[in-house]
């Protein structure tokens, strides 16, 4: 049977922005792409195409908004296919629950990512960071602070809270690496999930019968009482292999490197420590790590800016470029420690807004004092320069090399 040709879609405005060579960005297409065409057709390294958005206004209503779900790794990229069987269990994290599921597990984890449980784990936060800076300072000058601290700092208190051995990384982290970095390589992400998933059933088994104090046995005792299912216990599992860490790593490198760039900043923090609070705020809105990392796929139509996305299409509201936005942040691409007014909206919004959001403004403040403490004249190593990977559109240095 012959049916009416369907138009093929409109073809992409512009290829993915990403971050200019040997910088962490943020790409330079954000002040074009704000002020000329906020809602932009991309094609993505994939591929694929997705709505590119860049307005502060129009990411803050998206990213809430409940016509836009996160798909899953099977469902990704739209209209590939399915790559698993349908009753085959994917790589589900938190950012793809949805309904009832997604809110039983927000709350059991509500006390433990606390403020207060955070507070209540500080020492062992402290005590990560001591105990890296230890061995950095031991190996000598000039050294790589990301293999020696910015990369290890992170994944260790992630571990050490959640509780992750810190020895099984060698064995998770390639896979969890991989299941990242599906959105250029789907295949080797879909390939992993299995053994992802066996890897944490072992651990919450083992919380059954080995107890402690961390995240993953308090899962497993929700899941004893009927208050949560263990299916949702697995996803925050995941959650915390795959993102738990990542993100937070990005920020730091991003961070420290950003304080080294303007060594007066740097100085300023390590004698002025009340600005800290602030300027881990003002370090996480200027970071530009979240460039299109957050993908959404519409349910039903959304006309926005006389544009119509389509049910089905993939929605990347940019947090990055919302977060430099000059009609929300005065002299937005400033790096400003003082700024007062401050709504940067990194940690995203509504049912999905990141609930470990307090560990990692506990992980900046204690990672950058730390460093501060240790290090009071720490510097970019003199005739040296970090070294990215320049095809990924969320960067952080792969090394960066620094004296004292």
């Amino acid at each position: 049977m012959s049916g009416t040709p369907q138009a093929a879609p409109p073809a992409p405005d512009i290829d993915m922005p990403i971050p200019p060579p040997g910088t962490m960005g943020p790409p330079t297409e954000y002040p074009r792409l704000r002020r000329e065409c906020p809602l932009a057709r991309v094609r993505l390294p994939i591929g694929a195409t997705a709505w590119y958005v860049t307005r502060y206004d129009d990411v803050r209503d998206l990213i809430a908004d409940p016509r836009l779900v996160r798909p899953t790794i099977n469902d990704w990229p739209p209209g590939a296919g399915q790559a698993v069987a349908d009753d085959e269990p994917g790589l589900i994290t938190m950012m793809e629950l949805n309904g009832p599921r997604h809110a039983a597990l927000r709350r059991a984890l509500a006390e433990p990512f606390s403020v207060r449980a955070i507070r209540r784990r500080l020492p062992r936060v402290q005590r990560c960071a001591d105990r890296l800076l230890d061995e950095f300072a031991e190996r000598g000058r000039p050294g790589d602070l990301v293999a020696g601290f910015l990369e290890p700092f992170p994944l260790m208190v992630m571990c050490e809270l959640v509780g992750i051995p810190y020895e099984d990384s060698e064995y998770f982290l390639p896979m969890a690496d991989a299941a990242l970095g599906a959105l250029v390589t789907l295949d080797e992400g879909r390939e992993v999930t299995r053994l992802l998933r066996e890897y944490i059933h072992t651990l919450l088994d083992r919380k059954r019968h080995e107890p402690a104090d961390d995240m993953l046995t308090e899962l497993v005792r929700d899941c004893a009482r009927g208050t949560l299912d263990e299916e949702s216990a697995l996803n925050f599992g995941l959650s915390m292999l795959i993102a738990g860490y990542r993100t937070s790593t990005m920020f730091l490198g991003n961070a420290v490197l950003a304080l080294l760039t303007e060594p007066a900043q740097y100085a300023r923090l390590r004698d002025d420590r009340g600005l800290m609070p602030g300027a881990v705020e003002e370090l996480l809105r200027y970071v530009p790590v979240m460039n299109g990392v957050v993908v959404l796929q519409a349910v039903e139509d959304i006309v926005l800016h006389g544009r119509t996305i389509h049910a089905g299409d993939a929605v990347l509201p940019v947090l990055a470029a919302a977060n430099r936005d000059e009609s929300v942040f005065p002299d937005a691409d400033r790096l400003d420690l003082c700024r007062a007014d401050n709504p940067h909206i990194v940690f995203g919004r509504g049912p999905h807004n990141c609930i470990g959001s307090h560990l990692a403004r506990t992980e900046l403040v204690v990672g950058l004092g730390a460093l501060l403490d240790r290090f009071p004249n720490l510097r970019i190593a003199e005739g040296q320069l970090p070294t990215w990977d320049d095809e990924s559109p969320s960067k952080s240095p792969l090394l960066l090399p620094v004296d004292w």
